[in-house]
């Protein structure tokens, strides 16, 4: 049969709050709402039934429809009472609920419902059966439904979520925040995460492919077959097929390996990230589809070589949540944030500290952004290995990952009780993927009882810090090293002075927490020192959580190089000017300072050779720029415009101006796309500003926007203030330093979607998104 593979994220019930659901001591008596019916009356079933009649109601009144991805604490109400790490959100408990049809003829197969991530601790029932307990909200699960469906009728699944213990020390969210997937196949099919594609040797004539394809008979009696493997390229053309006889034993599993040649490879890298397709066929029974990518990665004391080609290292870390809509990110807003760490030079995504979303992996495949694939925690633990090999298996077909953290700043790194947990994690990842290093993020530790023999790469978390990395370089010559994590500057887009009040950090970067540095500084260390082979800045995007180096009533955090909504700050165009080489360039602060006579400190970010600086025309000199750092120029302040120009070889190649804005007369609207895929779950986010008359932007702009949208809906708002406590589940929000978002989304009820935003004594403004 074809294996089918559905989306199960539409039509959910959700429940705020908790609802008591004692343990039954017999099969599927549990009842109530964790099934259709109530159970039967009658003396037997009082000794199981111990549902609470109390709360079985099941009204819109208590319940609402949600679809999936859902964090169901994005859109609460701040309390300075709840942990800042957490964003001031409370979290709690709720309950999900669906009722969903199986067809007769669906009998004898298998029927699984693949989670992606449930945060945090949850608990299933299935038509009454308590099911499955699942504790991380970082690890994906498979519920196997095949034993308690009701077969040509209908089936009711009942999931409660506890949110009220923390994983990590920042926003987690709560809910069943990733996609859920209904899965059919025979008996005898591809196992879970059941492929393991590598490329052992790569030439420019041709690349031999190893296919590994585990197979499961789930029949009472032997299966013999053929497994056919076809490889594609992105253009749907066969490049290699080949097929291996396969015996299974009853209840049994078998691995089959095939040897496949791909000739005249089309390699993946971060400029061409081509892709090619498997598709495993076993004859009969099951087909499975494998994306994948044909390169050579190597590390060297020398630095990060693709495809033998040495590459620095461009990395951010960054957490999961996005405005708008917490932890729960359509997969197009996954994309939207890195295409625009993209946009700025970044190379590499850290996916700071637990597993990425597959969503985001699979952007980074399509649009080459190299990864590193990142453990929760220390613990080799049954349940601890369980999560690597969770991490592993799923991700390990992914070009776009290179290496594996093994964990984060734990309080045992150096010890010699760490040293052993963590190699028993290395020589488990070595054991399930032999092509990657591991590396840990270590923040202390890293000479001390052999710690470096226990991964492959020496991970530095603030390694500037004494000059630790530069010291260690000449006292261990032959180590491998990494900036796993760096800078941590704090910055307010569109603030130029620090306010402690509201908690706001200049952008100059001069209030910096002890551990921290300036962006400029964690640069210049890997330019001078290349052996650090790359660094991974933190962060690329603001996030809810970890206020510093304030508390309330900021409720997120100031390390990004772009906002909460992925609107840029000031740093982002010193990356730009760094990480890429493209004309541009970039000063702050804005123009509307209102100090006329004093003197303004222009900071200037480009990767032209020369800048001139114009003021009303006026030509105030020319300077040269220097390589991968900013100039700074001092002009006396006066109303007007000004204008950088950059110059190589004395022709203008780039330019940028501010002007003094009049007062707020219009709202303008900016999307980064023009069509929209009417699916249900294409997000688009749409950038709102306050202008004058002549479209300036007002940099002070606070007004307050309504969005509305005709052909979808909207999702959510944000607008990158960290003292904003408004609610991000609304369709009003108000403008922050001339700025704020929305996130549509496109119902599929028409073919085009409009968005219109309207403030109180502005012109309206309006676009439309055709179907793509």
């Amino acid at each position: 049969m074809k294996r089918i593979r559905e989306s199960f994220d539409f039509n959910w019930m959700f429940y705020k709050g908790d609802l008591e659901i004692g343990y039954a001591i017999k099969a599927g008596c549990t009842g109530s709402f964790t099934a259709l019916d109530k159970n039967k009356d009658g003396e037997w079933t009082q000794i199981a039934y111990s549902d609470k009649e109390a709360v079985i109601d099941i009204d819109e009144k208590r319940w609402t429809k949600v679809s999936i991805p859902h964090d169901f604490i994005v859109g609460g109400d701040f309390s300075r009472g709840e942990w800042d790490a957490q964003g001031f959100l409370p979290t709690g408990v709720g309950c999900y609920r669906k009722v969903f049809r199986v067809e007769e003829d669906l009998f004898g197969k298998k029927i699984s419902l693949e989670f992606e991530g449930v945060s945090r601790n949850c608990t299933i029932w299935l038509n009454g059966h308590l099911v499955l307990n699942h504790f991380s909200g970082y690890t994906g699960f498979w519920l196997d439904m095949t034993d308690f469906l009701n077969y040509g009728g209908e089936n009711v699944i009942f999931i409660k979520v506890d949110a009220r213990e923390f994983e990590g020390w920042w926003y987690e969210g709560a809910g069943i925040y990733r996609h859920v997937w209904y899965t059919v196949t025979d008996r005898v099919h591809v196992g879970r995460w059941g492929t393991y594609v590598t490329t052992p040797q790569i030439s420019e004539t041709h690349a031999d492919v190893r296919i590994e394809a585990q197979i499961e008979n789930e029949t009472a009696h032997e299966e013999a077959s053929v497994l056919e493997t076809v490889i594609y390229d992105e253009n749907g053309g066969i490049v290699a097929s080949g097929e291996t006889s396969v015996v299974i034993a009853p209840q049994g599993k078998t691995v089959t390996v095939q040897n496949l040649r791909v000739p005249k490879p089309m390699l993946w890298d971060i400029d061409s990230p081509c892709l090619y397709i498997a598709k495993s066929t076993i004859k009969g029974h099951d087909t499975y589809e494998t994306a994948f990518g044909i390169r050579k990665i190597e590390f060297t004391k020398e630095g990060f070589f693709l495809n033998g080609r040495h590459v620095l290292i461009k990395g951010t870390c960054n957490h999961q949540d996005f405005a708008g809509v917490g932890s729960a990110l359509p997969d197009s807003i996954n994309e939207y944030k890195i295409k625009k760490l993209l946009e700025m030079g970044s190379n590499a995504y850290r996916s700071s500290h637990h597993p990425a979303t597959p969503a985001l992996l699979d952007a980074c495949d399509r649009l080459g952004m190299l990864v590193m694939d990142e453990n929760r925690k220390l613990d080799s633990s049954e349940r601890g290995l369980a999560d690597i090999d969770s991490l592993i298996l799923r991700d390990r077909n992914h070009p776009s990952i290179i290496m594996w953290c093994l964990d984060n700043e734990e309080s045992i790194l150096g010890t010699k009780v760490g040293k052993q947990i963590e190699t028993t994690l290395r020589d488990r990842v070595h054991s399930l993927d032999s092509t990657r290093p591991t590396t840990v993020a270590m923040n202390h530790g890293w000479n001390e009882n052999g710690y470096e023999e226990c991964m492959d790469i020496m991970g530095y978390n603030y390694g500037q810090r004494g000059e630790q990395y530069i010291k260690d370089m000449a006292e261990y010559p032959d180590r491998m090293m990494i900036c796993t994590e760096s800078t941590s500057s704090t910055t307010t887009r569109g603030i130029y002075k620090d306010d402690t009040e509201r908690g706001y950090c200049t952008s100059y970067e001069t209030n910096l927490a002890s551990w921290c540095c300036t962006h400029e500084k964690s640069w210049l260390d890997l330019i001078k020192h290349p052996r650090l082979t790359g660094i991974f800045v933190w962060t690329g995007f603001d996030y809810r959580g970890e206020p510093t180096p304030y508390s309330w009533p900021c409720v997120n955090s100031h390390f990004g190089i772009m906002d909460t909504c992925g609107l840029p700050k000031d740093a982002y165009y010193y990356y730009k000017s760094v990480w890429t080489d493209k004309p541009m360039v970039h000063f702050m602060p804005h123009w509307d300072l209102k100090r006329n006579g004093e003197k303004v400190n222009v900071r200037i970010f480009s990767n032209s050779e020369t800048i001139e600086l114009k003021l009303n025309g006026k030509s105030l000199g020319e300077r040269a720029m220097v390589k991968n750092a900013h100039l700074d120029w001092e002009v006396e302040y006066e109303e007007g415009e000004i204008e950088a120009i950059g110059k190589n070889g004395g022709v203008q190649v780039c330019a940028f101006s501010r002007m003094t804005s009049g007062a707020p007369y219009k709202v303008e609207l900016c999307c980064e796309r023009e069509d929209i895929s009417f699916d249900g779950r294409d997000t688009v986010v749409v950038r709102a500003c306050v202008t004058d008359v002549r479209g300036n932007v007002v940099p002070f702009a606070s007004n307050e926007i309504e969005f509305s949208a005709s052909g979808g809906r909207i999702i959510g708002v944000g607008n990158g203030d960290p003292a904003d406590h408004s609610s991000d589940k609304s369709r009003f929000r108000r403008a922050f330093n001339g700025y704020c978002v929305a996130l549509v989304q496109a119902t599929g009820e028409t073919d085009s979607l409009t968005i219109c935003a309207a403030s109180k004594g502005l012109e309206d403004a309006s676009i439309c998104l055709k179907k793509k």
